[in-house]
């Protein structure tokens, strides 16, 4: 398996989203991990370049992040938005208003 160097995180409510890819640009890793579970999966990778939309809640996980020795940089949304390619990219748009399956 080739190395991340760069992760794209997208933060939600409970699930957060993760895109790595290698110095090439070829993705790596696409998942879920569950909030719980981010610290873990974060502490585990060699440091690396983590990029995320800037939200009341990314200065947080900014902080933890760095910790761990990884470059963290936030983003602004509207730097953001030009990659967006539908309405909702954070994996809920499969289950409507309620979040019933």
């Amino acid at each position: 398996m080739k190395e991340i160097t760069t992760v794209g995180l997208d933060l939600a409510k409970n699930v957060f989203q993760v895109h790595g890819v290698d110095a090439e640009g070829a993705v790596v890793v696409r998942r879920q991990v569950k909030r719980a579970q981010v610290l873990l999966y974060f502490s585990r990778l060699r440091p690396c370049l983590i990029g995320m939309e800037a939200c009341a809640g990314a200065h947080y996980w900014a902080r933890e992040l760095a910790k761990f020795g990884h470059d963290v940089r936030l983003i602004p949304p509207s730097y953001v938005k030009p990659f967006v390619r539908r309405g909702k990219t954070d994996g809920e748009e499969d289950r409507g208003a309620s979040g019933a399956a």
